[in-house]
């Protein structure tokens, strides 16, 4: 009986500590495509809450501000919603998470030496958003095999059918060669729901492989850019693991973040895409209504 007893405490401690790990370890059968965990509650909840500001119903409606949420709080019960999730834009800095993933998929091919330049260059290029290391990375990579990847059907993290997505046919810093994508010819483009989609899969170790998500966590964790979402977090969630990146250029401002909490209540993943002046400022008070969101009960 002792035996049994010891048995199953070992088990509930072991599920409870891996529950609270990244990659988050639960059954394959769990790790549905995201599209098919949109939730009609939170769905209502955040078009309400994000709509009861005048300016932000008026840029959704114009389709200048897209967000995406993902509530990992129960990893057997995680629940989607967005708005303008499928609306491709300009997002600037923010798909070097692009590159990032297509470097760890030649490295993991054999297809890139992992020296130390290229380790250096993939945590400036996140971290600092460095554009000359962005550009060396994307010189290495060339535009085909970034295309390659996120249009790989184990991806799709870009699918004209789908409205496009993530996407990079241009060197950070001018000069080059471009690429651009084939729907809006856009340089730098992403959408809120391919990018909750890449994180979604990062956390669950999904991208490459479970060595390489962690070593792509890792490079994200701890941001060194303290704006947008971060500026507000800092504040309300000091302790909170953050792995992150963003974007902004002229009137377009673009943000992402895997927050971890070790209260698996504060345990999400938000986007957010603005066409606004104002749009670092809106990023960084999306943060608070958006926890109020999460927060409330499930009916």
């Amino acid at each position: 009986m002792r035996i049994r007893l010891l048995t199953f405490v070992m088990a509930i401690g072991w599920s409870c500590n891996a529950l609270s790990q990244l990659p988050i370890q639960t059954l394959e059968k769990s790790i549905k495509p995201l599209y098919k965990m949109v939730d009609t509650s939170l769905q209502n909840n955040l078009e309400y809450e994000l709509t009861k500001n005048k300016d932000w119903a008026q840029l959704i409606d114009s389709k200048k501000m897209a967000v995406g949420i993902v509530d990992l709080s129960n990893p057997e019960d995680i629940r989607f919603a967005r708005v303008n999730g499928t609306h491709m834009m300009y997002a600037a800095s923010l798909p070097k998470i692009a590159i990032l993933l297509a470097s760890m998929d030649a490295i993991e091919k054999g297809e890139l030496n992992e020296t130390i330049e290229v380790k250096k260059d993939m945590r400036l290029m996140i971290s600092k958003s460095d554009n000359a290391a962005s550009t060396r990375m994307i010189d290495r990579l060339g535009y085909d095999k970034i295309e390659e990847v996120m249009t790989d059907s184990k991806y799709a993290f870009y699918d004209e059918e789908t409205g496009g997505g993530l996407w990079v046919g241009k060197r950070y810093g001018g000069g080059g060669d471009t690429h651009r994508e084939p729907l809006k010819n856009l340089s730098h483009a992403a959408s809120v729901s391919q990018v909750c989609r890449f994180y979604y899969l990062l956390a669950h170790g999904k991208l490459v492989n479970e060595r390489r998500s962690k070593q792509m966590l890792d490079i994200m964790e701890n941001p060194e850019l303290h704006h947008k979402f971060v500026n507000t977090l800092d504040q309300i969630a000091p302790n909170a693991r953050l792995f992150r990146k963003s974007g902004s250029w002229k009137t377009y401002h673009s943000d992402s973040v895997l927050v971890w909490g070790k209260d698996p209540e504060r345990r999400y993943i938000l986007v957010a895409l603005i066409d606004d002046a104002n749009g670092e400022q809106i990023i960084r008070d999306l943060v608070k209504p958006v926890e109020k969101v999460l927060k409330k009960p499930v009916l």
